[in-house]
C-alpha cells in the first residue's frame, strides 16, 4: 500500500469514510450506495480497490493530467485573433455560433464566455431584476400577433437611424414579419402588414402598444378609429392595445435579441442602407426562426387563407378622409381641387360625403356609395404674402383693422371636436 500524503477533495474523503465501514461490516454495500448516490456495482468495485490500494485508490486518476476536452494554446491564440478582429462586441452564444459557421471552429459558448472575461471583452451583467406575472401564450399559430417599432441605430456610424417594424407570432415566438423604414409610421405598417397576410394568411387578432398609430390618445376620443384601426376593422382583425411593454413581453425580448443579432449581421455583409437591408431580411428571417422558434400547444393554424381582392386590398391600405361636395361637384384634398366629372348625377352627387382614398403610391381615388367616381384635378394658387418695410407693419396692421383678438379659456374655438374622419396619423 503507497505511503506518504494523499491531496483529496471532500467529495474523496466522504467516499473514503464510507467504503471504510463497508469493509468494517459496519455498513451494507446497498446502503452506502444510496449514501454516495452510486449504483451497488460501483460499491462492489470501489470495495475491491480500497482493499487492493488503501485510500489511493479511491482518488480520481485524472487528477493533474489534462482535459480531454483540452485544445491547446494555439486553439486559444487562433479564437482570440479572430473575435478581437471580427466579433469584438459578440454575446459569447452569437461568437460562438460565428466561429462555427464562418471558420469551422467548434467552442461552447460558456468556455467562450470565460476567455472573453479573460481578455476583458466581455463583462458579466448584473441587471435588476422586475417581476411581471407570465401570460400564457396563445395555443394556436396565428392566434395573436404581437406588433412594434423597434427605433435604433441599426447601420450604427454607416447609416442614418432607423426603426425596424417587427411581427411576431405569440404561441411560437415566430418572426412573421420585418421591415426597415425610416421612421414609425401608418404607411410602414400598411406595407408589412399587406406582406404577412397576403403570405400567410388573416390573424385573428393584432397587439400592439398604444401610439397614436394605433388609438387616439386624448380625452374622450379612445373610441374613434385611427387609420390602422380601420383598415384592421375592415379586414376583420382584432386590435388590442397592450397598457405596459411588459405585457407584450415577446416582441420586446425580440427587439432586444435583434439589436444585438441583426446589427452585427448587417456589419458582417456591409450592408449600410434601408433597401439593402430590407433584402437581407427574408435570409435572416429564416435564421432567426430555426434557432428561436417555439412548439405551439396546438397544431392549427388559425390564419384565415380568405383574402379580398387586389383592387379592394389597395382600398382598405389607403389613407381614407371624408369630404363634401360642393354644388359645382367639387372637393378640396391637400393642395387640389377635386372636379367630379359625373355631370348627369349633379343633382344626386351635391353636398354629398364623399370618401378620399390616398394610395400608397400616392395615387387618389374618390369613393360615394362604394362606388369610384371619375374626376379631374386643379392644383390650388399659393397665396403670396405681402412684403412690406419694417417701418410701416403698423400702418398696415392698423389698416386692416387692427390685432386680432384673442379668443378667451371657454370660446367654443378652445373645445373643438374631431370627426371620427380626422386626425389620422400618417
Amino acid at each position: 500500500m503507497p505511503s506518504g500524503l494523499l491531496t483529496m477533495s471532500d467529495k474523496e474523503i466522504e467516499r473514503v469514510a464510507v467504503i471504510n465501514k463497508v469493509v468494517g461490516g459496519q455498513l451494507k454495500q446497498r446502503a452506502a450506495a444510496k449514501l454516495l448516490d452510486l449504483s451497488p456495482r460501483q460499491i462492489i468495485r470501489l470495495v475491491k480497490k480500497y482493499r487492493r490500494e488503501g485510500a489511493a485508490g479511491l482518488v480520481s486518476i485524472r487528477r493533474g493530467r489534462i482535459s480531454n476536452r483540452f485544445r491547446g494554446h494555439e486553439f486559444k491564440e487562433q479564437v482570440k485573433q479572430l473575435v478581437s478582429r471580427h466579433y469584438y462586441d459578440f454575446g459569447p452564444t452569437f461568437a460562438a455560433e460565428k466561429l462555427l459557421e464562418n471558420h469551422g471552429l467548434k467552442i461552447s459558448k460558456e468556455r467562450l464566455r470565460h476567455w472573453l472575461i479573460e481578455w476583458k471583452l466581455w463583462h458579466a451583467k448584473h441587471e435588476k431584476i422586475n417581476i411581471h406575472q407570465s401570460r400564457e401564450r396563445r395555443a394556436c399559430f396565428g392566434e395573436l400577433i404581437q406588433i412594434d417599432g423597434s427605433h435604433h441605430a441599426w447601420f450604427e456610424n454607416r447609416g442614418k437611424k432607423c426603426c425596424l417594424l417587427v411581427f411576431i407570432d405569440d404561441a411560437t415566438s415566430r418572426i412573421v414579419g420585418l421591415r426597415f423604414e425610416k421612421s414609425e409610421t401608418t404607411a410602414g405598417y400598411f406595407k408589412l402588414m399587406r406582406e404577412y397576410i397576403e403570405r400567410c394568411g388573416r390573424p385573428l387578432a393584432v397587439y400592439s402598444d398604444k401610439d397614436s398609430i394605433f388609438r387616439i390618445n386624448r380625452p374622450g376620443m379612445e373610441s374613434v378609429e385611427t387609420q390602422f384601426g380601420r383598415a384592421m376593422r375592415e379586414l376583420e382583425i382584432k386590435t388590442i392595445c397592450a397598457n405596459s411593454p411588459q405585457a407584450k413581453g415577446r416582441v420586446e425580448r425580440a427587439n432586444k435579441t435583434l439589436q444585438k443579432r441583426l446589427v452585427r449581421e448587417l456589419r458582417l455583409r456591409n450592408i449600410n442602407d434601408i433597401e439593402s437591408a430590407n433584402i437581407f431580411l427574408q435570409t435572416f428571417i429564416e435564421d432567426y426562426n430555426r434557432r428561436f422558434e417555439k412548439v405551439a400547444r396546438d397544431s392549427l393554424d388559425k390564419h384565415c387563407s380568405y383574402l379580398p381582392l387586389k383592387e379592394m386590398l389597395d382600398l382598405i391600405f389607403s389613407f381614407q378622409e371624408e369630404r363634401t361636395v360642393t354644388k359645382n361637384l367639387e372637393l378640396t384634398y391637400r393642395e387640389f381641387i377635386f372636379q367630379i366629372k359625373s355631370i348627369h348625377e349633379k343633382r344626386r352627387l351635391q353636398h354629398k360625403k364623399i370618401i378620399v382614398c390616398e394610395h400608397l403610391n400616392g395615387e387618389v381615388t374618390l369613393l360615394h356609395e362604394y362606388r369610384k367616381l371619375d374626376y379631374t384635378t386643379i392644383k390650388r394658387q399659393k397665396h403670396v404674402a405681402q412684403i412690406v418695410p419694417l417701418k410701416q407693419v403698423d400702418e398696415i396692421v392698423e389698416r386692416r383693422g387692427g390685432f386680432r383678438h384673442t379668443p378667451s379659456a371657454d370660446h367654443p374655438w378652445r373645445h373643438y371636436t374631431q370627426t371620427t374622419r380626422v386626425g389620422y396619423r400618417r
